[in-house]
């Protein structure tokens, strides 16, 4: 059996493929988008991707399978299980090879035997995939693909239906469905490998371990939210710092649900000289990315209205909650790293991506005239006057919670562009979080949307107001 795991580390997302060597037939599981590199991985083992298959409808990116459908005519497995709310719309009536699947449903790739675990509670339809290499003499399961519903050290959150779905009421019932199915799970024996949907950064869990795989066993005996005696502690803890998902979930929902649109070939930004990139990224209905790491370069001097999104596990994360979809993108970014830019657009749902610049071209060119003021936490005074300024705190509500700036109010930053009305232009706004990079993304969607802003950039802690004991003067 040919087995790969591939990560995306932008998105901290896995996909697998699965192949019979014998037969030369692959299955992938949970695959994004550009799904040219799978068939690339397959080939260049001597294998054919025939069949696609999904743990379930994803909310964080968007799924690859309608795009082998599209282009490469696979076999399609997805769930039939969960309500009448949560099935694969656009499979259903299609011209697709498509075969819906019940509880302990199997289908065979080659010598290799898949069994379909229905384990709900991240979502009403999820799946778990049951491997068995019956070419290879086994009659029991290597590993199960546990999709986000057993993470390395964590589970999946079951908040996300109500939290970025909007369906009212189902945090609560979701968390108790996912409580019976980890019944399932610990009813597995202990040398199964977990081979997880998920690694840490994911916004689908609260502390995803950074592992790429495990066993039963292991998680049976180190995995805190497998260890719950009774039904409500489990609920009441598996629901409680779950952090602000992204606002793009919900579109990444709908359209997993109803129908990703073909994507076909990647986009291909055109190279634009930097005088012409700021004009036409400066026009209504267009936006200019920049992806530069260093935040302080970027506050010292970038192009006017642009946004700040460094490459990197918080990419898509900023682009996806600041940005609409039909907005043209124009990004600053280096040439070596225009592919993996647009590949992390088009998972989630960026296909309008009009060109790019180099960074060196800002300062070859002088254009990086706008600034915005940033003060050093450690230089910020210990007693901030609340009334001369706003002052933001971007972190998330359990952070704010356990510590913050007195006076501050919080907005999460995946979430400040639906509610940048609550945010008040009458005085300067001070925005920070823990380290400067969240606050900096905000300091830039605040500076483009017309705020008097300042970064308040590095550690929370270096800041004077904050008391060895662990909390700041004033916190109530």
């Amino acid at each position: 059996m040919f087995f790969r795991q591939i990560f995306d580390a932008e998105l901290a997302q896995y996909a697998y493929i699965v192949g019979c060597q014998a037969t030369g037939e692959a299955l992938v599981i949970d695959p994004e988008r550009d799904i040219d590199r799978y068939v690339r991985i397959a080939a260049e083992e001597g294998l054919r991707i025939v069949a696609a298959t999904e743990t379930h409808i994803h909310a964080d990116f968007l799924s690859g399978l309608r795009e082998f459908a599209e282009q490469h005519d696979v076999k399609l497995y997805v769930s039939d299980e969960g309500d009448a709310d949560w099935k694969y719309n656009w499979a259903k009536g299609s011209d697709y090879d498509v075969v819906f699947l019940k509880d302990n449903a199997e289908f065979m790739i080659g010598n290799i035997r898949i069994q379909a675990l229905h384990t709900p509670g991240h979502t009403p339809e999820h799946m778990s995939y049951l491997i068995t290499d019956m070419g290879g003499g086994a009659n029991e399961p290597m590993g199960i693909a546990s999709g986000d519903f057993v993470f390395v050290g964590d589970l999946g959150r079951p908040d996300l239906l109500e939290s970025a779905a909007g369906v009212a009421g189902a945090r609560e019932p979701s968390a108790r469905r996912l409580y019976e199915s980890t019944k399932r799970f610990l009813n597995l024996d202990d040398h199964v490998q977990v081979w997880p949907g998920h690694g840490a950064g994911s916004a689908c869990g609260k502390a995803l371990g950074s592992i790429p795989q495990s066993t039963v066993g292991y998680e049976r005996r180190f995995n805190a939210a497998l260890g719950f005696d009774t039904e409500d502690g489990f609920v009441a803890s598996i629901l409680e710092g779950q952090p602000e998902p992204p606002i793009y979930f919900a579109r990444m929902k709908d359209l997993n649900k109803n129908g990703v649109p073909v994507l076909g070939d990647l986009p291909a930004p055109k190279l634009y000289s930097i005088e012409e990139l700021a004009e036409r990224g400066s026009k209504d209905g267009a936006v200019i990315v920049d992806t530069r790491s260093d935040r302080k370069g970027f506050m010292a001097g970038h192009i006017p209205g642009s946004l700040h999104a460094p490459l990197g596990i918080n990419f898509a994360m900023i682009v996806g909650s600041y940005v609409d979809p039909s907005t043209d993108i124009y990004l600053i970014v280096e040439g070596s790293d225009v592919d993996e830019a647009v590949r992390t657009l088009v998972r989630i749902g960026y296909d309008n991506i009009a060109g790019f610049v180099p960074p060196s071209s800002l300062v070859e060119c002088g254009l990086s005239e706008e600034i915005i003021k940033r003060v050093d936490f450690h230089d910020l005074e210990r007693d901030v006057d609340a009334a001369m300024y706003t002052i933001l705190d971007v972190r998330g509500a359990a952070e704010y919670a356990g510590l913050h700036v007195p006076g501050a109010i919080n907005i999460a930053h995946t979430r400040l562009a639906n509610r940048l009305a609550e945010v008040p232009k009458d005085k300067p706004v001070l925005t920070y979080c823990r380290t400067g990079n969240r606050a900096a993304a905000a300091a830039a969607l605040l500076a483009r949307e017309g705020y008097d802003v300042t970064l308040v950039d590095g550690e929370l802690a270096a800041w004077p107001g904050f008391r060895a004991e662990g909390a700041p003067a004033g916190v109530a």
